[in-house]
């Protein structure tokens, strides 16, 4: 006989189940990332972009934002802190700082305007979607969705450094976004198949 699944969230007195703090590790986490953004930017945009040092701190403030995002949902989902403010703060974080990178990369002119509206685009579209049929059920992040984001984040950290003359760094770069903007199109594609699935799934009648 199997033993049942143990349930090693927070327990009240008289073994009752009760919700985890807000004040808590991942969403402190969340909340420096929220803080870096405004750094980030600040750094990029500094002095027209042209500053290698400001950039290479942007780098470095984009850098740390993008593991916090790694290992704050690790911690909440290990250790069973995953909140409600957490579900809405996180994804917000995450969407301001790459926002933040493709509007900045694009007003100074490194990075072409319709990568950063299509990128945009889809990553509002996205959460307009999964707010449409929340009340039928849940679209989980796929495993491309989870590509996406990781191609983003590189080929933005590599366009972000101050030395985009170089080919070394330049054509790495563009090749990574190009796969990031096919992925992003892609999933988008697959997003909303999913989500008129789920609504056509949900007004189908029972037999």
């Amino acid at each position: 006989m199997t033993n049942p699944p143990s349930n090693s969230a927070p327990r009240a007195a008289g073994g009752q189940l009760h919700a985890p703090s807000a004040w808590n590790v991942p969403n402190a986490l969340t909340v420096l990332r929220l803080v870096l953004v405004p750094l980030f930017v600040w750094l990029l945009l500094r002095d027209g972009g042209h500053a290698a040092g400001d950039r290479l701190l942007a780098t470095a403030a984009f850098v740390v934002a993008i593991v916090t995002d790694r290992f704050d949902g690790d911690i909440a989902r290990r250790w069973n802190l995953v909140t409600n403010f957490g579900k809405i703060a996180d994804p917000i974080a995450d969407k301001a700082l790459t926002g933040a990178a493709f509007l900045g990369l694009s007003y100074l002119g490194e990075l072409p305007w319709w990568v950063t509206i299509l990128v945009m685009v889809r990553e509002w579209g996205v959460t307009a979607l999964r707010f449409w049929v929340i009340r039928h059920g849940v679209m989980p992040a796929s495993r491309g969705g989870k590509l996406k984001t990781v191609l983003q984040a590189i080929a933005l950290g590599l366009y972000l450094l101050p030395w985009q003359h170089l080919a070394i760094v330049h054509w790495p770069a563009v090749a990574i976004m190009t796969a990031a903007v096919l992925v992003t199109v892609v999933t988008g594609i697959d997003y909303l198949s999913r989500a008129l699935h789920l609504r056509a799934a949900a007004k189908r009648p029972l037999p």
